[in-house]
């Protein structure tokens, strides 16, 4: 049995994707559920993390949304039974690789799937629906009638926020980083109020929120990275798809919420005053929040659950890529930590 693995350099600048050998799993323990995986989603591996957190190892497990079937439970399992189909995300310091055929993980980091929804789509969209339940619900507090701003919003993680802001009720605002981008985002049903094409470089995103609103500022803003610095200290690319802090602080609403995905943000004293001037808040999304608070267990399983049922009653739909083989999730990886690539890749067993 094979599960991919990754290392990194002494440098810790690249790391290398590997398969290894895996024996046979021991008899589950206590509260931990044997489980056939059958999808695993990819997701970028945050090496930093791991660092600050001290998890660094020979050799990392790859594969964390997982959806598969339950073979055995331990002694003090409680909520699963064997042939249980069921859905998580395996907790940072897992010993056991997603991309495996057979996994342990502890109970409380699963939740039934609902029989709707298929294998690729529950591993496609349990981390970036947390992702987006948790900026738009816990952090920002999304209501109807509130006007949304969701940056870069033809991304996996921008479709099911804007779905799941819709369900809400609030006016959505997206910008598109791309022209097949903008196209795939003037499609969504309802409508869009606004499209934001800064592709070009040359559409000032401040101004069309603004323009959007009459003049209020949006309510709430999701960001997906920001400039810190002028023009002459980022990367071009950076320059022409991101906006700059100031940008978001101006557009920004009496009372607004302000959600960066920018964990190095930088705001000097002028920019906190405005902010206190105009009452906002800012959060931080971090996508290893409930992962590192194991007192807030029950909240994460909550969130788990109710994403699972807005996916099965249809309220969002994850952005997936065709389905690939175990044998190719090496080369898969190796891409999708490079950024390439727009939409979300399964592995399907």
């Amino acid at each position: 049995m094979k599960g991919l693995y990754f290392q990194q350099s002494s440098t810790d600048e690249e790391i290398t994707f590997v398969f290894q050998e895996r024996e046979n799993l021991p008899v589950t323990e206590d509260n931990f559920v044997k489980l056939q995986v059958k999808a695993c989603a990819l997701s970028q591996i945050n090496t930093k993390l791991l660092a600050e957190m001290k998890m660094k190892k020979d050799l990392f497990p790859v594969g964390r949304e997982i959806a598969g079937i339950v073979l055995d439970v331990g002694s003090k399992v409680s909520f699963f039974q064997p042939d249980d189909e069921v859905v998580g995300i395996l907790p940072l310091d897992s010993e056991d690789p997603g991309l495996c055929e057979v996994v342990r993980v502890h109970e409380h980091y699963l939740v039934h799937k609902p029989e709707k929804v298929t294998w690729t789509e529950a591993a496609g969209s349990i981390r970036d629906g947390v992702r987006a339940y948790t900026a738009l619900h816990y952090l920002s507090h999304v209501s109807p009638g509130k006007s949304v701003l969701i940056m870069d919003g033809a991304s996996a993680f921008g479709t099911i926020a804007i779905q799941l802001a819709h369900h809400r009720g609030a006016k959505v605002i997206s910008t598109a980083c791309s022209l097949e981008d903008k196209q795939c985002l003037e499609r969504f049903r309802p409508p869009i109020a606004r499209v934001i094409d800064v592709s070009n470089g040359k559409v000032h995103v401040a101004e069309s929120c603004l323009e959007e609103t009459g003049g209020l500022g949006v309510d709430i803003v999701l960001d997906a990275g920001v400039r810190l610095y002028s023009k002459d200290d980022e990367p071009a690319v950076k320059l022409q798809l991101l906006p700059h802090k100031h940008d978001i602080i101006t557009l920004l609403g009496v009372g607004g919420h302000w959600v960066t995905t920018e964990e190095n943000l930088q705001l000097d004293p002028p920019d906190s005053h405005c902010l206190f001037l105009k009452g906002a808040t800012l959060a931080f999304l971090n996508d290893e929040v409930w992962n590192l608070s194991n007192v807030q267990q029950g909240k994460y399983l909550c969130i788990l659950k109710d994403v699972m049922e807005k996916l099965s009653t249809g309220v969002f739909r994850p952005q997936l890529d065709e389905p690939i083989p175990l044998y190719e999730a090496k080369v898969s990886m190796e891409a999708v930590q490079k950024h390439q690539g727009r939409k979300k890749q399964v592995v399907q067993f």
